[in-house]
């Protein structure tokens, strides 16, 4: 029997080990949601929330088993907690606005004699390859909404945080949800390209890498099937001279390096105009000298290991071409675990780097940051847009009309000014260039987890 196993981060031990579904499972899932969906489609919205609502307080009433879970398959200290601030806002959020954000569109010319709308109608069944970076929060994005909006969903949860579908699972199954709505399945790469192939899925949403977003996009080749794909990111900052620095310092530090860096959103190059360089580097090197690097499950601990030794190890080589280029390291923390082949790995920060050194145009999803200085905003703006990814910007200032002015001219999903690394449910979650497309949370997003149907109807003559 073919098996997925959960090598933990934290001490190198297989933390969880499940067996890989039958051809035979899959299938019968599918048809399962398929039959489940009918009868939920007719399902008034607000029924379908209070199910939502029941999950949501179930899962919370885990939290205790679940913080240390997270800690032991993607090396989260578990001093943070779960991720259920930000589960709970999103859900909320969603099911508050579903019936808004679903009810059909009429049509603004009136006609005497006939009714027009536009219904927006479920796509059927939804399939979410969810992450391991954050487990919960990620895949909630879809799992909520695709239900309110009437379809049913299956998951694919990442292989370093298998436990996490089964949560989900125990959740929705505590709130009753009915049968065949939500399925955790386990699937290896060629199973789930076969069923994406399959024409049996409506839509997929999948948060990952660009090579992953491209076999994906090749799987569902033909089919037809709607596309979610949040992918790669290399989001900047620019700290502009009137900026707030204590305050620019602390969040920057904090989204580039919470996580151990492994946030779709994290900041992971810096621009700083030249008057307030010196003071900005300075307060960042001070402020990042403060993590405390180790075992997660220790209340000490500030930063965790990353998730597996070969995303650390991708940071080591990015630091060691970035010194060879004439780059220079502030923190060189030392610690007994950081070394090649090893998930531990302390933060560092960067200066005197350039656009031709890796560490400032690849993706690096870990915790190291590079610092350039600018002379303006034409500057600033080049560089931020010098990128193949395009999620979130953030921009320091206080000026907020000059930092909207900035924001048109950037190209990315989400501006953000004197804040970063966070999504706000009101608002689209979306992407440009290789980051992706598709939208989450915001009635945009419900737009994206629905297709739609158009009415014309001429009344009895």
């Amino acid at each position: 029997m073919e098996t997925v196993k959960l090598k933990s981060p934290v001490d190198g031990s297989i933390y969880a080990e499940r067996p890989i579904a039958t051809d035979q499972a899959i299938n019968a899932a599918v048809e399962r949601a398929k039959a489940a969906q009918e009868k939920w489609a007719e399902t008034p919205i607000v029924e379908r929330g209070k199910y939502m609502l029941a999950m949501l307080e179930a899962l919370v009433a885990m939290t205790d088993e679940i913080v240390p879970e997270i800690a032991w398959q993607m090396g989260r200290p578990v001093r943070y907690g779960g991720e259920f601030g930000g589960v709970r806002e999103r859900t909320s959020y969603m099911v508050e606005i579903a019936e808004a954000a679903l009810k059909p569109v009429m049509a603004s010319n009136p006609k005497d004699g006939f009714r027009r709308y536009v219904k927006k109608v479920p796509l059927g069944v939804v399939l979410v390859i969810a992450p391991w970076n954050y487990p919960y929060l990620t895949a909630v994005n879809t799992i909520v909404p695709a239900l309110m909006a009437g379809s049913a969903v299956i998951l694919k949860h990442a292989a370093q945080t298998l436990l996490v579908g089964e949560r989900f699972q125990q959740a929705f199954d505590k709130a009753g949800l009915p049968k065949g709505l939500f399925q955790n399945l386990v699937m290896n790469h060629a199973q789930t390209e076969k069923l994406l192939g399959s024409g049996k899925i409506d839509h997929v949403n999948f948060t990952g890498s660009v090579a992953g977003g491209r076999a994906i996009e090749k799987a569902a080749a033909g089919t037809f099937m709607t596309l979610g794909l949040e992918l790669g990111g290399k989001d900047p900052a620019y700290v502009l001279a009137d900026a707030k620095m204590d305050h620019a310092v602390a969040n920057l530090v904090d989204g580039a390096f919470y996580n151990s860096g492994q946030c779709c959103c994290g900041i992971e190059r810096v621009y700083v105009h030249e008057k307030v360089y010196d003071e900005f580097v300075e307060g960042f090197i001070a402020e990042t000298r403060n993590y405390v690097v180790g075992n997660p499950l220790d209340q000490a601990t500030t930063m965790g290991p990353m998730a597996q030794a070969r995303f650390a190890d991708l940071i080591r080589e990015q630091k060691a071409e970035a010194l060879r280029k004439g780059a220079r390291a502030h923190i060189n923390m030392k610690m007994a675990n950081d070394e090649q082949g090893s998930p531990y790995l302390a933060p560092e920060v960067l200066t005197g780097v350039d656009h031709q050194m890796s560490v400032m145009r690849e993706e690096s999803f870990g915790p190291i940051v590079g610092i350039m200085k600018v002379r303006n905003d034409e500057e600033a703006i080049a560089l931020m847009n010098d990128s193949p990814y395009g999620l979130t910007a953030s921009i320091w200032t206080r000026d907020t009309e000059h930092a909207a002015a900035i924001g048109d001219r950037v190209e990315t999903g989400t501006v953000f000014m004197n804040r970063c690394d966070y999504l706000d449910p009101a608002l689209v979650w979306t992407g440009v260039k290789d980051t992706g497309k598709g939208a989450a949370l915001s009635a945009i997003g419900y737009d994206n987890l629905t297709r739609p149907k158009s009415y014309h109807l001429r009344e009895a003559i």
